[in-house]
């Protein structure tokens, strides 16, 4: 991530709470929209250079994903994770 964000030149980090919208947005419209018209359809506006570099953060933490259509995805659950982290059968090999 902090590797990706190097390469580019940006202007304006995001603050916080716009991270966590889009993730909110994102979360309730998996699956609906396009990258553009998924910043298009935010509740608040944002420069759609901020949006990007939001946007590379979600997809290289593994918390978005999209399709072969080019539709956004939340994909990251934590709760699934811990779950099949419990079980003694799954492990991490070595």
């Amino acid at each position: 991530m902090k590797q990706l964000l190097q390469q580019k030149t940006v202007l304006h980090y995001p603050q916080l709470d716009t991270v966590l919208m889009v993730e909110e947005f994102i979360k309730d419209h998996s699956g609906e929209f396009k990258k553009k018209s998924l910043w298009e359809h935010l509740p608040k506006k944002t420069m759609y250079q901020t949006f990007c570099v939001i946007f590379d953060y979600l997809s290289d933490s593994g918390k978005i994903a999209t399709d072969k259509e080019g539709k956004i995805a939340w994909i990251w659950n934590p709760e699934l994770v811990k779950k099949y982290l419990s079980k003694p059968h799954l492990f991490w090999k070595k």
